[in-house]
């Protein structure tokens, strides 16, 4: 399914079709789709985005493998360090292709519709039911490109915004969508424009980076932008910590050298988390975060489509070492506004210009990231506050008014996402204990001996709830499905630590 999840990590993950499924009925609704051919084609798309989606419900349904099909970060793999430099490091390319989705005035002439204008590398040799996939594919990305539909007019200004999206295969492959949408030269009013790069890397800093490169190229020739686009398709994906070096002619200015480095810290390089405290109180990103973690469903709410997108990953971002096992659309495209009204857990990205389609649902909480906004939870449950153990509360907000010494985005990341993971391993780090192996069997988790083994009533309560969560289980199942022995990653590095932390203070009480 495009857009519904998307992540960073090695876990397994899916997404769940709406029950009713909501998505292959909203064209039949749409009466401004132009007859003909473009019709067809936005059909097919749907069906397409539909047919992808109603696989991964089906694929998880059956127990089968969807790793890497799933949520838009959520932190470092779960296996050894060196795996996640393997998966990333030189051989790798930068991307698969560059699309131009441009605006395009419909046969009546009544109104627009977006029509890939430009793709770098042409596909060719493809056999013809693999065109025909491909030319789905590419009409799906129009959506995501312009998620406004057809309302737009020729402008004479408009700021140009950086946002992404992810495309989930029927077979499990992942690609990021980055989009870069900005009003080409010339003169007069014109519509917009927008750059849209299709890659297997989850990395939006590295890709904004040369979307700058793209548009500063861009406004002098589009030819001038195959050039480098060639230099960057053969230059391998760095390893973390690496920079790559693409050198560059441009007339007037000669032969410049663009470096491009990874951060070290690749597990957060899909996630900013500036752009989510910028819009929200901490208490109020502690609400957000009670609600997912309890797999509800939320709406965010922006009128600018790039604070959408980062917000819903950052979100996202914070259940780490879990993912989210559900509907995941960081911008929701006009035409399928109607999966609100999904009665599964989803996170969803909705422009506010859509509000009065979504403010009429119940049950969900709807946080409005806007700077004019008159209340940021403009529907809510209610119960969001007491979701967490105080205690608990008490000490991430602690945690997160470090970030104050932050003086870096890497630093930053760094320490969000320390308070939240560390809000894990004091409620559930202890999981390795409770699961039991023997010589014949896979692993078996023993739940009751679990939750029975937290001392603190609040935590034990949570806990309770938080088991039965999605993500919770498909964690389990993965851990029971290893062998015996040491867990690996970050996640059990910081329990073993904590757990070694907590031995030391009872020995000195003693």
């Amino acid at each position: 399914m495009f857009g519904i999840t998307e992540t960073t990590t090695n876990q397994q993950e899916c997404s769940e079709q709406p029950k009713g499924n909501h998505i292959s009925g909203v064209a039949a609704k749409h009466n401004n789709v132009p007859p003909g051919e473009e019709e067809d084609g936005r059909q097919g798309a749907l069906k397409r985005i539909s047919a992808m989606w109603s696989s991964f419900r089906r694929r998880r349904r059956e127990g089968g493998d969807a790793e890497g099909a799933a949520c838009e970060p959520q932190g470092p793999a779960t296996t050894a360090g060196n795996t996640s430099m393997q998966r990333y490091a030189s051989g790798q390319y930068f991307f698969e292709y560059l699309v131009v989705v441009s605006l395009k005035k419909t046969k009546d002439g009544s109104s627009y519709e977006p029509q890939i204008t430009y793709q770098f590398p042409k596909r060719d040799g493809m056999a013809r039911f693999q065109r025909e996939e491909e030319e789905k594919t590419l009409k799906a990305i129009t959506l995501f490109c312009f998620p406004e539909g057809i309302n737009w007019a020729p402008l004479t200004e408009y700021h140009s915004e950086t946002f992404s999206f992810v495309l989930t295969e029927i077979d499990g492959s992942r690609r990021n969508g980055y989009c870069r949408r900005l009003l080409p030269g010339g003169k007069g009013a014109r519509p917009p424009e927008a750059y849209c790069i299709i890659s297997s890397v989850a990395c939006f800093g590295l890709f904004s980076k040369i979307f700058d490169e793209v548009e500063k190229r861009r406004q002098i020739s589009m030819a001038m932008i195959y050039p480098f686009m060639q230099k960057l398709r053969e230059a391998s994906f760095p390893a973390p910590g690496n920079t790559v070096e693409i050198k560059s002619f441009i007339p007037e200015s000669g032969t410049e050298i663009i470096s491009l480095t990874r951060p070290l810290d690749s597990w957060l390089e899909h996630v900013n988390f500036a752009t989510l405290f910028h819009c929200l109180t901490d208490n109020e990103v502690l609400l957000v975060f009670a609600a997912a973690v309890l797999e509800r469903r939320i709406v965010f709410i922006a009128d600018e489509l790039g604070i959408l997108s980062q917000v819903i990953h950052a979100v996202a971002a914070l259940l780490y070492p879990f993912t989210w096992q559900h509907t995941f659309i960081s911008i929701v495209p006009e035409i399928l506004i109607d999966v609100v009204m999904a009665p599964t857990p989803y996170l969803l990205g909705v422009q506010k210009r859509l509000l009065d389609q979504v403010d009429d649902q119940t049950d969900l909480l709807l946080v409005d990231l806007s700077e004019d906004k008159e209340k940021t939870f403009i529907v809510s449950i209610g119960d969001e506050g007491s979701i967490l153990p105080p205690k608990l509360q008490t000490e991430i907000l602690e945690a997160l008014s470090h970030r104050e010494n932050a003086s870096t985005t890497e630093e930053l990341n760094r320490v969000v996402s320390e308070a939240f993971l560390q809000f894990f391993v004091k409620t559930v780090g202890h999981y390795a204990s409770h699961v039991k192996y023997s010589c014949k069997t896979r692993g078996v988790f023993e739940k009751r001996k679990f939750y029975k083994a937290i001392e603190s009533k609040t935590t034990r309560h949570f806990v309770k709830k938080f088991i039965q969560t999605q993500m919770f289980d498909l964690f389990i199942q993965e851990v029971e499905q290893q062998q015996a022995g040491p867990q690996q990653g970050i996640f059990h590095r910081k329990v073993l630590e904590y757990q070694a932390k907590k031995k030391k203070e009872k020995t000195k009480k003693h």
